[in-house]
């Protein structure tokens, strides 16, 4: 297992996708295996495919990538049905294991439902007491089983499914976006900040949903629209109803432009790539430098990269080649291979770095291990000067809403001044962009977005819930 105290880059929570199509019923499954696969970088603990007809589901889920876990004869299995569910997953609430691989399953007597959910509850415990109370009991301690279970009751009070949903939201408190097979519909729905993405797209007899748009794109999916920020929608064979749950409050994390979204999926209908191109050019015009040739950290610094080139007029190259077979390892270097770790994903370009002055362009930095590497990597390559500049402000707090960073000790930018870090990176010069340079790249009002990993506003005031569950488990066991 990858060890978290030395991962650098935040870790989001899940990808999420889903279909309901009659003319589509024997490719479900393979659609939602490659919407899945467009989805892979925002999960990569496990994966899962549930295939339902309206009255029985089948699913398939296990640790691992979509590649890992899907293959000809699993597909096969899931080929009959008309409403599909997939999930990629990356624990925030709940540990990585096999029982809070997802979609989840939960029900009581002929009440059933299916779900795939991204995002993170603050109340977590408090409403698995309640359930509990209720008379559920539970084999995960992921928060998206109580979500189901929260439908579930809802259900059992006799309520239409777009009515139940609606009441089951007023329990949850904190970020979800969530699909969910439920009788014969596909539901789809959001908090009311809206705090992850999720969005509907248009197939062939039917709709898709999908965490990003990307997950459209890969299955010829036409993109309709946003589910909005808390609303209800319910996909059966009438097509899309849709019903208001919460006022809308939206606070889309500004994550997802800076690192978790792919460059190609769109946000308000702008690219993200677009987003972080201008980051980088606002980043050049608040910190510039004197060099002689700008690098990106690749893949996610690229676009921020060419933006400040383009703003400064200095060379844009690439300077360190990612390998791009690496993902998640269970290999471990042993203590006297660890300083050479970084090189197992990037390699310098000594044509391009040495006997110049290098700036090189990261969209953020967490933890700073990783970067004090890069900058040791640099200067063994025989760059003259390395100038360290950052597309997003200094990460001075913790997220609650589906990011696992869960503690300000964790973070090198709550600890310490630019200076300091700066010093502790070995950087000749390190600078970030500012919180409203960052706003303004998104295009988006400062009042929409989540900022509260980089300034302290929190739209919905919580506490890590991340192996709360499994601790109180073990008390009560």
């Amino acid at each position: 297992m990858e060890r978290r105290d030395n991962m650098e880059k935040p870790r989001e929570a899940c990808g999420v996708f889903g279909i309901y199509s009659r003319a589509l019923a024997g490719e479900l499954a393979r659609r939602t295996y490659f919407g899945l696969y467009a989805l892979q970088h925002r999960g990569q603990e496990s994966a899962g495919i549930a295939i339902s007809d309206g009255e029985r589901t089948t699913a398939v889920r296990d640790m691992g990538l979509v590649s890992q876990v899907f293959d000809e004869t699993r597909l096969a299995a899931l080929e009959d049905g008309h409403i599909s569910l997939g999930h990629v997953r990356y624990s925030t609430t709940g540990s990585a294991s096999w029982e809070n691989a997802q979609p989840e399953f939960i029900g009581r007597g002929e009440v059933n439902v299916a779900v795939a959910h991204n995002g993170n509850l603050v109340n977590a415990r408090a409403l698995r007491d309640d359930l509990a109370e209720e008379g559920f009991t539970f084999n995960s301690t992921s928060d998206t089983t109580f979500i189901a279970a929260a439908v579930v009751a809802e259900l059992e009070r006799g309520l239409p499914v777009g009515e139940a949903v609606r009441a089951a939201m007023g329990r949850l408190k904190g970020a979800y976006s969530v699909a969910m097979i439920c009788r014969d519909r596909l539901v789809a729905f959001r908090d009311p900040h809206g705090f992850r993405p999720l969005c509907i797209g248009r197939v062939e007899g039917g709709y898709a949903v999908s965490s990003e748009t990307c997950g459209l794109d890969i299955i010829g999916a036409e993109f309709v629209r946003e589910v909005e920020p808390g609303e209800v929608v319910v996909i059966d064979d009438g097509g899309i109803s849709s019903l208001r749950a919460a006022p809308a409050r939206t606070a889309l994390c500004v994550f997802e432009y800076v690192y978790f979204a792919r460059p190609d999926s769109r946000f308000d209908g702008r690219e993200v790539a677009d987003a972080r191109r201008r980051m980088g050019e606002l980043l050049a015009e608040e910190a510039p430098a004197e060099a002689d040739v700008v690098i990106p950290v690749p893949d996610s610094g690229i676009m921020a990269a060419v933006g400040y080139s383009a703003r400064s007029g200095i060379p844009y190259a690439e300077g360190l080649i990612k390998n791009r077979y690496v993902g998640r390892t269970f290999i471990q270097p042993t203590d006297g291979m660890r300083q050479l770790g970084i090189r197992l994903k990037l390699n310098p370009l000594p044509s391009v770095i040495a006997g110049r002055r290098v700036v090189v362009v990261d969209d953020s930095i967490v933890r700073g291990n990783t970067s004090r590497k890069l900058v040791r990597l640099l200067f063994e390559a025989g760059a003259k000067e390395v100038h360290f500049r950052v597309s997003s402000p200094p990460v001075t707090g913790p997220c609650y809403y589906g990011i696992d960073m869960d503690t300000a000790e964790q973070l090198v930018g709550a600890r310490h001044p630019v200076e300091e870090i700066r010093r502790q990176i070995g950087a000749t010069t390190l600078a970030y962009l500012s919180v409203e340079a960052m706003v303004e790249a998104t295009g988006r009002p400062k009042g929409h977005l989540c900022r509260a990993c980089f300034d302290g506003e929190y739209p919905v005031r919580g506490s890590s819930q991340k192996f709360a569950l499994e601790r109180a488990g073990a008390r009560e066991g």
